[in-house]
């Protein structure tokens, strides 16, 4: 994969489920990957505070080098219906996947714009585009990354720097593990996916191949966003 001398990528929430299968696709690929969580992985950090993102990027800046390939994929999920759902639950998920995928944009950016050479993949969800009720937090903040997703796509996009999104589906993490079966009887394909599906979606985007690839948001879900 042609990243620049030198450059690295992050994968936030990487230490484990779709993150995990993204960081080791990654490093099959070829690239110095360095992954990001609250408590775990190589780097530790709370991506919904951007002073935290801040230092977190410049440790991986100092030990590792540049940030060229980065994957939002940290996540949460407090489920629950709107008007029942607490300020506190509806903060904490938009702080963490959306303004954690901003924060993180904003501090790779810098890399990039002096490599003029990057790219982006933000993990959204069937769910920012498919209204499931009881998580207006959750689809909202993964709504609210594709829009981003596309706007940086097109901020962007003369300075050899892509933005992409993948939309997961119904995928086998802890998350799910005790409503797949309930979960898969949804799904046009019959079954659930699996972490390193995602992670193949994610290396193309990555990729030289996907380089005229830009401003797209690329489904993984078995045709349950159809």
């Amino acid at each position: 994969m042609p990243v620049p001398e030198g450059g690295v990528a992050l994968v936030t929430g990487g230490s484990r489920g779709i993150g995990k299968a993204i960081a080791e696709r990654l490093a099959a690929d070829g690239l110095t990957v360095v992954t990001l969580s609250r408590t775990s992985g190589d780097v530790q950090a709370d991506v919904g505070d951007a002073e935290s993102v801040a230092a977190a990027f410049a440790e991986v800046r100092a030990q590792h080098g540049p940030v060229l390939v980065l994957v939002n994929n940290a996540g949460e999920s407090q489920d629950g219906l709107a008007i029942r759902m607490r300020t506190e639950q509806w903060e904490s998920v938009i702080e963490t996947n959306l303004n954690g995928a901003f924060h993180c944009i904003r501090q790779g950016l810098d890399d990039m714009l002096s490599a003029r050479w990057g790219r982006i993949v933000n993990i959204s969800s069937v769910v920012g585009e498919r209204a499931n009720p009881g998580q207006a937090n959750y689809g909202a903040a993964k709504a609210g990354m594709l829009s981003l997703t596309r706007t940086i796509a097109r901020e962007m996009g003369r300075k050899g720097i892509t933005s992409n999104a993948v939309t997961p589906g119904v995928i086998e993490t802890d998350m799910t593990v005790d409503v797949a079966d309930k979960l898969k009887a949804g799904v046009p394909a019959g079954r659930i996916g699996q972490p390193e599906e995602v992670a193949h979606a994610v290396s193309f985007l990555c990729s030289d191949g996907a380089a005229y690839v830009n401003g797209a948001t690329l489904a993984v879900d078995g045709g349950l966003g159809a």
